[in-house]
């Protein structure tokens, strides 16, 4: 888009001196081995938060292990569910292995996905009368969901907001619902993002103890965090950390797990039960049924035996790759990023960027959400920026990313504002007509743009972007329509 090769030559030669944590050959070669394709199709991969990429070896490998056995199902002594299960208890070891949990403390749960894993939680957690349930503003939608099952069961909903612009949790405000007093002998549960999905912030993991000692359950949500960032289970040891693995490494898909401490386990009821979740059952009386104990009673019929062992594949692929380099790189992909679209002006000395969340690189991932804006500061349409994007072949994604709390604070919707797409409780609106209704009413654009860097980042992927960004100073919004 007007600049050569040489430019990019020289700039990356710049970031280089000015980030000696990169480490370009490393990069350079797992991009050449595993992630040749990305070249080949032209493809500037920016989703990361969305979806992890799968390397080559994760496929090859998987197919050559399908290939060779014979599998099935589980739930038996012959020999093919034997194998299978040999594979399925394989990569629950690996899971347990590469959060460094013990095992004498820690189980895991497979599921569908990180939702799933939640809704396990949310479903048999032993809410209350006069029990908390206490939540992040920035959480995902799958952890509000669980505020359903906790304002049936009569519990309360507590939410701790995120301050505008940095979209951060106030420490003091987080210490002081943590204080608040609980009617004795009731279950308690706090849940956070260990990295919010919309702005990449990252909150301490320390709450997670301090709230084990006012005597809360936690739920540290670790889907955006744990495919950059290592999440040692041993220093930090939430109750319930969901993920899910194609975030991590990209294959397999609807694969994740909870990972529970088995306390906290042992605290769920579940409030039905499948084949596979239980020992015994008879129909000749309607009560009579035996949970099988730990992880088979959360696993709902059968686990995708198949898929599973892809799961120990993909962990021993990024142990390969090493989480710490991926964490180094992408932070120094990101905080060049920042410092670039931060300083993106017209030329009238107008911004053309504005980022939602920090704009450092401390206590921050690799996520970034902003608008692109023109030399007035309206705000360019964030879909045709995703289409426009999408022709240069740029993956970026848009919307509010299932987390309505960091959006609404980002963008300053109040609660009158969100209150007109709730009218009619009974007629469905979506999330492009909530937009609808409030940008009509105030002018605001309840939308946002998110780039966010993974295992396969480099820095062609992030001066492609910004070469795009430039395409947009000095027009009018009007003439990108």
């Amino acid at each position: 888009m007007g600049y050569s090769k040489g430019d990019m030559h020289t700039a990356y030669h710049e970031f280089l001196s000015g980030h000696p944590e990169y480490d370009a050959e490393a990069i350079d070669t797992l991009r050449t081995t595993e992630y040749s394709r990305l070249g080949e199709c032209g493809a500037v991969y920016l989703d990361y938060t969305g979806a992890g990429l799968y390397g080559r070896s994760q496929v090859e490998s998987h197919r050559e292990l399908l290939d060779r056995g014979v599998f099935g199902n589980p739930h038996s002594h012959n020999p093919s569910s034997l194998a299978a299960t040999a594979l399925v208890e394989r990569a629950r070891e690996a899971v347990l292995a590469y959060f460094n949990a013990s095992p004498d403390e820690y189980d895991v749960v497979f599921t569908s996905n990180a939702s799933g894993a939640l809704k396990l939680v949310g479903e048999a957690y032993p809410f209350g009368p006069g029990s908390v349930y206490l939540l992040a503003y920035d959480n995902h939608n799958s952890v509000n969901g669980i505020r359903e099952f906790a304002r049936r069961a009569g519990a309360n909903v507590i939410y701790v907001p995120v301050r505008h612009p940095d979209l951060r949790l106030d420490a003091d405000l987080v210490d002081h619902a943590l204080d608040r007093p609980a009617r004795s002998g009731r279950s308690n549960l706090f849940a956070y993002p260990a990295q919010s999905n919309f702005s990449g912030v990252q909150h301490p993991l320390e709450w997670v103890e301090r709230a084990h000692a006012r005597g809360w359950d936690v739920i540290l949500d670790a889907a955006a965090y744990a495919p950059t960032n290592r999440l040692d289970l041993s220093a930090v040891r939430p109750d319930y950390v969901p993920v899910s693995f194609y975030k991590m490494f990209g294959y397999p898909t609807g694969i994740g797990a909870l990972i529970a401490r088995r306390e906290a386990l042992a605290k769920l009821t579940r409030p039905w039960f499948a084949g596979g979740t239980i020992t015994l059952a008879s129909v000749q009386d309607e009560g009579w049924h035996h949970l099988a104990p730990g992880h088979a009673g959360f696993e709902d019929g059968t686990v995708d035996f198949l898929g599973i062992p892809a799961v120990t594949i993909g962990l021993e692929h990024v142990e390969r790759v090493g989480i710490e380099s991926v964490h180094a790189r992408v932070m120094a992909l990101t905080g060049w990023l920042l410092a670039e679209m931060t300083s993106l002006t017209h030329s009238n000395g107008a911004p053309m960027v504005r980022v939602f969340g920090p704009v450092s690189t401390e206590d921050r991932g690799a996520t970034i959400a902003f608008y692109l804006l023109d030399p007035t500061g309206a705000v360019y349409d964030v879909r045709r920026v995703e289409r426009l994007a999408g022709e240069h072949g740029i993956s970026v994604r848009t919307g509010c990313f299932c987390n309505p709390g960091d959006g609404e604070v980002a963008h300053q919707i109040t609660h009158d504002e969100m209150a007109s797409c709730f009218v009619e409780p009974h007629i469905p609106v979506t999330l492009e007509d909530c937009q609808l209704i409030i940008s009509d009413a105030t002018g605001k654009v309840p939308n946002t743009i998110r780039l966010s860097l993974g295992i396969a980042s480099d820095f062609s992927d992030v001066w492609a972007f910004m070469r795009f960004a430039e395409w947009f100073r000095n027009r009018p919004v009007a003439e990108t329509r």
